[in-house]
């Protein structure tokens, strides 16, 4: 697994940047045409820590002109954290090199 590195512009995780807002989570750049939105939708509660147990991925274009419902270009839901950035990621690495729509 690519390791997550933290810089003084935050965290880092395969080249792109990770904000985390309460629940979501988002990977890229506002800067680029595409970002991933993660958002958590359930937890589990694992010794003293919550755990993510249903987490929905969406591929979104970073228009701001778009509605946020017509900014979606894909999406999923996983069963773990882990999961939705690995998906996520290949998302985001195939479309900035325009192997998306």
């Amino acid at each position: 697994m690519a390791e997550a590195k933290t810089t003084q512009e935050g965290l880092i995780y395969k080249g792109h940047p990770l904000r985390r807002v309460d629940n979501l989570i988002y990977y890229g750049t506002m800067a680029e045409k595409y970002i991933i939105m993660i958002q958590i939708l359930q937890t589990k509660k694992m010794q003293d820590m919550d755990v993510a147990t249903k987490v929905s991925v969406q591929l979104q274009l970073t228009d701001p002109d778009l509605k946020s419902r017509d900014r979606i270009v894909k999406k999923s839901e996983k069963d773990s954290l882990y999961s939705a950035m690995d998906i996520g990621s290949i998302w985001l690495e195939r479309a900035l090199a325009g192997k998306e729509k």
